[in-house]
């Protein structure tokens, strides 16, 4: 579990390609200041498992399902990425609940500074759209932002100088990939309504069979 708070910019130091697998080598003397084999990080808001790491760098493996739904695909070495250890469990939650399981991607269709905010537009599915809500909560590269305005395939989030200086959406142009994980609770929340609205719907008790019942 990850709150959307980044702790540092890493930089791809090796790529190792597979036929639909990869292998990341990154660099960050920060992460690695606590880490063990095994452990999770979220690399753009991909939870991925340590299998290496020295002084200063750590390896990941990203499995198929993962290089296709995800940007982890389109990384090169030099890119920059952000970086985030599991959440433990004496620590603040600054952000909000991040499994690191991201169910898309958006493409970002306009960045504009307005005073010390900086608003970023960002193209997602209607399916994604669905999970979204004015107010709410949205893990854009893994970095926890709230939605400012929601359209059907569209929605803007603020960034605070602190989360344009210290994030890689601080860098990101228009057009770039961006990772996407709606909120988690909302998501069981639509979810359960789904399901009770289909058992609703399958029942066999009508309005016609309360009447015949004294109902």
């Amino acid at each position: 579990m990850f709150t959307g708070i980044i702790e540092d910019l890493g930089k791809v130091k090796a790529v190792k390609s597979g036929a639909n697998s990869m292998q990341l080598t990154l660099e960050s003397s920060k992460i690695v200041e606590d880490i063990h084999l095994g452990d999770s990080i979220a690399v753009n808001g991909v939870c991925l498992t340590v299998t290496a790491f020295s002084n200063n760098h750590f390896t990941v493996e990203i499995m198929p399902e993962t290089v296709k739904s995800t940007n982890i695909r389109s990384l090169q070495i030099g890119h920059v990425v952000n970086l985030e250890r599991a959440m433990a469990a004496n620590g603040r939650f600054g952000g909000h609940f991040v499994s690191g399981h991201v169910d898309g991607t958006g493409v970002i269709l306009r960045k504009r500074k307005l005073e010390n905010a900086v608003y970023v537009d960002i193209g997602i599915d209607r399916e994604l759209s669905k999970y979204c809500m004015l107010k709410g909560s949205v893990a854009i590269d893994g970095i926890s932002l709230t939605i400012f305005e929601v359209q059907p395939t569209q929605i803007t989030v603020s960034l605070i100088p602190l989360t344009f200086s210290e994030t890689i959406l601080g860098i990101k142009r228009e057009q770039d990939i961006v990772n996407i994980e709606n909120d988690l609770l909302g998501k069981y929340v639509i979810k359960q309504l789904n399901q009770k609205q289909e058992k609703s719907t399958n029942s066999t008790i009508t309005m016609d069979f309360l009447r015949q019942n004294g109902f």
